[in-house]
C-alpha cells in the first residue's frame, strides 16, 4: 500500500467517491503518519500476526459513520464493519421518504397486468420502423437531463443513425409482449419548489427523470393513444390540460366568458376552486386499467401501459445526494411522456352527473353556476357532494383547506358550501392558472403584480448592465427571435385580460 499512497490521493481528489475500500493494505503501526486523506474518515484493521493482509475503509466526512464493534470483536480475519447513517443534514432522506409516503396503498388483490379483458377486445401487432425511431432521436433536446443510467441525450442524438435500428427492434418487441425493462421503470426524482416554506416537502413537485430510450417508446405509444382518443372523442370538452388545440388561455376564456355573461345579465354566480391533494401521485393503477379498457384502447397497448406502471421505483436527488430506492405503488410519473395523457383518461369521468359548469386543466378544477335562488345554490352543493363521492370512489382526496369559493354579482347571497363535513372558505381573490381573479372580475391586481415583477427585473438590469443602447436593451427585455425577459411576464397579463 505504501507505494500506492500518491495514487490513492490523486484518485480521491479527482473523483467524488463516498466510500473507498482497500484490501491487503500491508499496514502496521509505522504507517499511521501517512495514510490520512483530507475529507475522509479512516477505519482500518491491520494483521495482528505476521506481515501482509489488512483492510481499510475511507468514508467521506459528510456522512455519519461509526465502527460496529459487536461485529468486529472476536473476528480473527482482517474485516471491519461500518454503519453509515447518512449525511449530517439528511434532507435528501427526509424528502425521499415524503414523496414515497404520498402514494396510495398498493393493491394486493389486483395487479394491473392481471386485469381481465373482454373477449372481443381488440389486439394489434404494432410495427415500429427504424426511420420513426431515428426521427425521435434526431429531435432530442440535448440540454435535457439524463435518467438514472446517466446516458446523456446528446450521445443518443449523435448516434441516432447507428442505434435507431436495434432500438426499433427492442421497442417493437417490448410493445408486442408487454414486457417493460426494469430500468425503464426507475426514476430519479428532482423536487421542484412551488411556493410557500422551502423546508416543507409538501411545497415541492416531484419531477421524474427516466431513461431516454424508454421515453422515446412512450412518445410512440402516446401518438397511438391520442389518435384513438381524438377519433372516438373520448376526452370531455371540459378538459383543457395536455389536450390538442387547448391551453390555459382557452380554459380561462371559455369559463369566464360564461361567468361574465351571467353577471352582466344581473345574476349572482358562485364558483368553487377545487384542489386535489397529490393528484398525479395517488392515481390507483387498477382503476386506471379499467378506464383504459373503457376508452377502447387495444389490448396490446393497455397491457404495456399496465406493466409500465407496475413495480416502479424512484429515488430523490438533491444537492448531489440521493435517497434510497422506494417502491411506487400508485400514480402516474410527473415528468414522463405518457403520464399527463393517462391522468386525463383517469379524471375524464369527473364530469358525469353534474348540473353546473365544470372546467379542468389537468387536476385544476373549477365548478360554477348561477346562484340566485336557494334551489340554484342547492344544485351547486349537490354537485360538490357528487365530486366528493367521485373522489372517494376513485381513491383520490380533495385538499379542502385549499378549496375556495368566489362569489360574483351585486346581489350575491354569499352562500356557504361544504365538501364532506368541512365548510369551504370564501375568498375575494384567487390565482387561476397564474392569473389573479377577484370577486368583481377586475384584473387590476394581476396587472399590478405583473408590473411589480417587471420593475424588479428592470432594476436588476439597471444594476447589472452598463449599456443603455437600443440594440442591447430591446432584445434583452422584449426579445426578437426569443421572448426576452419581460415579454413572458407582461404577455401573461395581456392574455388574461383578453
Amino acid at each position: 500500500m505504501g507505494n500506492k499512497q500518491d495514487e490513492l490521493q490523486l484518485l480521491a481528489q479527482h473523483h467524488t467517491y463516498d466510500v473507498i475500500g482497500i484490501t491487503k493494505t500491508w499496514w502496521d503501526d509505522s504507517h499511521h503518519w501517512n495514510v490520512a486523506i483530507e475529507g475522509y474518515n479512516l477505519f482500518h484493521r491491520n494483521r495482528t500476526k505476521g506481515r501482509g493482509g489488512g483492510v481499510a475503509l475511507y468514508v467521506k466526512n459528510s456522512y455519519v459513520a461509526e465502527e460496529m464493534q459487536d461485529c468486529n470483536l472476536g473476528n480473527q480475519l482482517e474485516s471491519i464493519w461500518i454503519r453509515i447513517k447518512g449525511t449530517r443534514t439528511q434532507k435528501d432522506l427526509v424528502v425521499g421518504a415524503f414523496f414515497a409516503s404520498v402514494f396510495s396503498q398498493k393493491e394486493s388483490h389486483l395487479q394491473p397486468q392481471q386485469h381481465e379483458m373482454d373477449e372481443g377486445f381488440g389486439e394489434i401487432q404494432p410495427q415500429i420502423r427504424k426511420q420513426v425511431v431515428q426521427e425521435h432521436l434526431a429531435t432530442l433536446n440535448e440540454f435535457k437531463s439524463p435518467g438514472p443510467d446517466q446516458l446523456h441525450p446528446r450521445v443518443l442524438k449523435e448516434l441516432a443513425e447507428v442505434i435507431s435500428e436495434p432500438l426499433a427492434i427492442i421497442f417493437e418487441s417490448s410493445w408486442r409482449t408487454g414486457e417493460v425493462p426494469a430500468d425503464w421503470r426507475r426514476a430519479n426524482v428532482v423536487p421542484i419548489f412551488k411556493k410557500g416554506k422551502k423546508n416543507d416537502p409538501n411545497n415541492y413537485r416531484p419531477i421524474s427523470l427516466t431513461l431516454i430510450p424508454g421515453k422515446i417508446l412512450e412518445k410512440i405509444i402516446k401518438e397511438v393513444v391520442c389518435k384513438n382518443l381524438e377519433t372516438d372523442a373520448v376526452i370531455a370538452n371540459s378538459q383543457h390540460g395536455f389536450t390538442k388545440n387547448k391551453s390555459c388561455q382557452t380554459n380561462l376564456i371559455s369559463f369566464f366568458d360564461r361567468v361574465t355573461s351571467w353577471v352582466d345579465t344581473g345574476n349572482a354566480v358562485d364558483v368553487a376552486y377545487l384542489d386535489f391533494s397529490k393528484a398525479f401521485d395517488k392515481v390507483p393503477h387498477n382503476l386506471l386499467a379499467n378506464k383504459l379498457v373503457k376508452c377502447g384502447l387495444d389490448k396490446t397497448t393497455v397491457w404495456w401501459i399496465c406493466n409500465w406502471l407496475c413495480e416502479r421505483t424512484q429515488r430523490v436527488l438533491t444537492n448531489a445526494s440521493s435517497s434510497s430506492w422506494k417502491e411506487v405503488t400508485s400514480g402516474v410519473p410527473q415528468g414522463s411522456v405518457l403520464g399527463p395523457v393517462l391522468f386525463n383518461i383517469f379524471i375524464n369521468d369527473l364530469d358525469e352527473g353534474l348540473e353546473g359548469t365544470i372546467i379542468k386543466f389537468a387536476d385544476d378544477t373549477k365548478l360554477g353556476g348561477i346562484a340566485n335562488t336557494p334551489e340554484e345554490r342547492s344544485r351547486i352543493q349537490n354537485d360538490l357532494d357528487r365530486l366528493e363521492r367521485w373522489a372517494e370512489t376513485n381513491k383520490m382526496k380533495f385538499n379542502r383547506d385549499k378549496c375556495k369559493i368566489l362569489h360574483f354579482g351585486r346581489k350575491n347571497g354569499m352562500q356557504r358550501y361544504r365538501m364532506g363535513d368541512t365548510w369551504l372558505d370564501s375568498s375575494t381573490c384567487e390565482k387561476d392558472l397564474g392569473i389573479l381573479v377577484d370577486n368583481k372580475l377586475n384584473m387590476s391586481q394581476q396587472c399590478d403584480a405583473a408590473a411589480k415583477k417587471a420593475n424588479g427585473i428592470l432594476a436588476c438590469i439597471n444594476r447589472g448592465i452598463a449599456s443603455r443602447s437600443r440594440e442591447v436593451m430591446l432584445p434583452l427585455c422584449l426579445g426578437q427571435t426569443t421572448p426576452g425577459i419581460l415579454r413572458p411576464i407582461l404577455g401573461t397579463t395581456v392574455e388574461g385580460r383578453c
